[in-house]
């Protein structure tokens, strides 16, 4: 089974220069941080995890990856999952797990976007790891893509899409309802 990595290795300087008092992962949203709601769908999922969360942080997204990839590199398969997305549900990280089963990626969307988490079979290993500075997997997935190997999943989860980059999106999506509370 694939496992899910948790990026959480970001700056947040959108948030902090919107207004926001502390990191964005941090900021309470229904009683948790934001962090820990995605750490609850994970678990909620049954599917493995490994957060990526060093001290002082990484250069980039793909630094993240990587380190997430190398701290399990044995795994069928990596979900890619951003940290500042409270409202996944535990049910769709299943299904992306689900679908990895048939394609070498998959690229989750809601309505007409696309979102997270980004899930790549173990064949791409070698690829994540050697991912650094701020851009992530798009390269991996254009070449998948480019191949026939790409899957794009169609979910009902607009979880997939909102994130928390400001202290207006903290604010709105307090005034969501969480689906995947134990």
């Amino acid at each position: 089974m694939p496992v899910v990595i948790i990026l959480a290795a970001g700056r947040g300087e959108r948030f902090l220069a919107s207004g926001g008092t502390t990191h964005k992962l941090d900021a309470l949203l229904n009683g948790k941080t934001v962090l820990q709601h995605v750490l609850d769908a994970v678990s909620a999922s049954g599917l493995g995890g490994h957060l990526v969360r060093p001290d002082g942080g990484t250069p980039g997204m793909g630094d993240s990856i990587a380190a997430g990839v190398r701290a399990l590199p044995d795994a069928d398969g990596w979900l890619i999952l951003p940290g500042d997305l409270p409202f996944i549900r535990p049910a769709t990280l299943h299904a992306v797990a689900r679908a990895l089963l048939s394609s070498s990626v998959v690229v989750p969307r809601y309505r007409q976007q696309y979102g997270h988490p980004v899930a790549f079979r173990h064949e791409h290993r070698d690829a994540l790891c050697a991912l650094s500075g701020d851009v992530g997997a798009a390269a991996i997935v254009r070449t998948a893509r480019a191949s026939g190997g790409v899957r794009d999943l169609a979910l009902d989860d607009g979880g997939i899409v909102q994130d928390i980059d400001t202290l207006s999106d903290l604010l709105t999506a307090r005034r969501h309802t969480f689906d995947h509370q134990p």
